[in-house]
């Protein structure tokens, strides 16, 4: 095995290890600090409640500390979760059925958990069907597009768009379709996972990525699973080595861009294996709940995974900040009346009022002198990202995973790509479509969820703990407990 991972750049190594090593970046025993940590990670994340002392600890990259955020979040995700469930930003016109464009993919999921409940045409808002998005959502025409099969980027994309005008695609209804443990497992699903870590190789092409998967230079023991499978957040057992620590160590000699790179990708997935465990399926008796196990084995273990949680929300909260007067300008109105057009326009301003003050990251700071030359790179390989989500075989999990993937990169984009003057809602109306408003929004409100999910995990193991005093932290099968928490 580690002779196929020896072939491997150092930065692709660093990612793995990110989520097969238990190593934390900080100064003192806490997941919020930059010591590394080698024992108990779980109970340093498990026990940790916000501070009320003056002592604040930063998010790293970010101007932004972890107090700050973690006392306005139970009120940004309930704007938030109210938002979601509105109608401009609930449906979204998808193509789930787009073939994988790097390799062949047959491992389509056929549990019923997997599936996604689509809406008729007419219960969209008229403005939004086929027959109108055309005239609505017409790019600058000084903008370069490059199209594939049923999906397109601009030059300022960081991901790669569904083209609603295409006839491929269906509309969902998101709030019908909750992102949760779909039972997708095996090599079809880590294969996704092993390709996306993959593209944080930068100097890595698209055809080489297709090589790669195609050739098998990919170790086939990160692609192969137990006989009860494993969720598709979940790299199956990478063997730890002084090889991996390695490259965990050669992480701190990248460079600011990477590094940001880096932490994109280790959030995502930090968030979703949390959603992934909090809504959870217990085989045994049918109940979805919260599993306190896999949420300690695949992130609170692992302390600088929580941390790159938190940067994503930040990073994310900066973009709507920044791009405050484009969306507050942004036709909302769905035709549904004016209460509705009211609650949204309200609920929009709750959310952008809290990134204000929480969404302090300094974008200018990166992609500067020499670094320049690494913007094309790191959206070529953004945009592989989310063009990897067409080889998801789950639909439910290829949905969030497209919906997630355009978020982060639409904030990318709001970021890294469009100046105060190209973020004027009357020259440049189109600029931003209202797919990639609903994706972002979206996004950041799955974000949300995960933190709250997270607080949730420490109750339950706080009542774990003090039932169970003298008989240590190990958890058994069968431990987790159901909560009520509508998330």
């Amino acid at each position: 095995m580690l002779s196929h991972l020896t072939v491997l750049p150092a930065i692709i190594l660093a990612l793995i290890a990110d989520f097969q090593v238990s190593a934390n970046i900080s100064q003192s025993p806490s997941f919020l600090s930059d010591t590394p940590i080698k024992q108990d990670q779980a109970q340093h994340v498990l026990r940790h409640r916000p501070k009320t002392t003056l002592a604040q600890c930063p998010i790293e990259t970010t101007q932004c500390d972890y107090e700050t955020l973690e006392g306005v979040v139970g009120d940004l995700h309930t704007s938030l979760h109210s938002l979601v469930r509105t109608p401009f930003f609930k449906y979204l016109k998808i193509d789930l059925v787009r073939e994988c464009p790097f390799w062949e993919s047959n491992g389509y999921c056929v549990l019923k958990d997997c599936a996604v409940t689509t809406v008729d045409e007419q219960d969209i808002p008229p403005k939004w069907r086929a027959d109108c998005l055309g005239r609505l959502n017409r790019p600058p025409q000084d903008e370069l597009r490059k199209s594939f099969p049923g999906c397109y980027y601009r030059d300022s994309d960081f991901c790669v768009l569904d083209d609603e005008d295409s006839k491929g695609g269906e509309y969902v209804d998101l709030t019908l379709n909750p992102e949760r443990f779909t039972g997708y497992a095996g090599p079809a699903a880590n294969s996704v996972w092993a390709a996306i870590y993959q593209e944080n190789c930068f100097g890595l092409s698209e055809a080489d990525l297709r090589s790669t998967i195609e050739e098998g230079d990919i170790d086939q023991d990160l692609l192969t699973t137990s006989s009860q499978g494993v969720s598709p957040a979940d790299l199956s057992p990478l063997v730890l080595s002084p090889l991996a620590r390695q490259a965990h160590d050669a992480e701190k000699d990248l460079c600011l861009e990477k590094k940001v790179y880096y932490r994109i990708i280790s959030g995502l997935h930090a968030s979703i294996s949390t959603q992934l465990c909090f809504h959870n399926l217990d085989q045994r008796t049918g109940e979805w709940k919260p599993s306190l196990q896999c949420f300690t084995d695949r992130v609170a273990s692992h302390p600088e995974r929580l941390q790159y949680m938190y940067f994503n929300t930040v990073l994310l909260l900066r973009a709507i900040s920044r791009a405050e007067r484009y969306i507050s300008a942004y036709d909302l109105n769905t035709g549904g009346g004016q209460d509705e057009h009211s609650l949204t326009t309200r609920l929009v301003g709750e959310v952008i009022e809290k990134a204000k003050v929480v969404g302090q990251f300094d974008e200018t700071k990166l992609f500067q002198g020499e670094a320049k030359m690494l913007k094309e790179e790191f959206k070529a390989h953004f945009r592989n990202v989310t063009r990897i989500m067409d080889c998801v075989g789950c639909d439910k999990c290829r949905l969030w995973g497209k919906v997630q993937t355009s978020g982060v990169g639409t904030a990318l984009k709001i970021l890294f790509e469009l100046d105060e003057a190209a973020l004027n809602p009357v020259t440049n109306p189109n600029l931003i479509l209202r797919s990639e408003i609903v994706a972002l929004f979206n996004t950041l409100h799955q974000f949300s969820e995960s933190l709250m999910a997270v607080d949730e995990f420490r109750r339950i193991w706080a009542r774990k703990d003090s039932s169970s005093e003298g008989l240590g932290f190990q958890l058994t099968e069968g431990d987790d407990v159901a909560v009520s928490l509508e998330l």
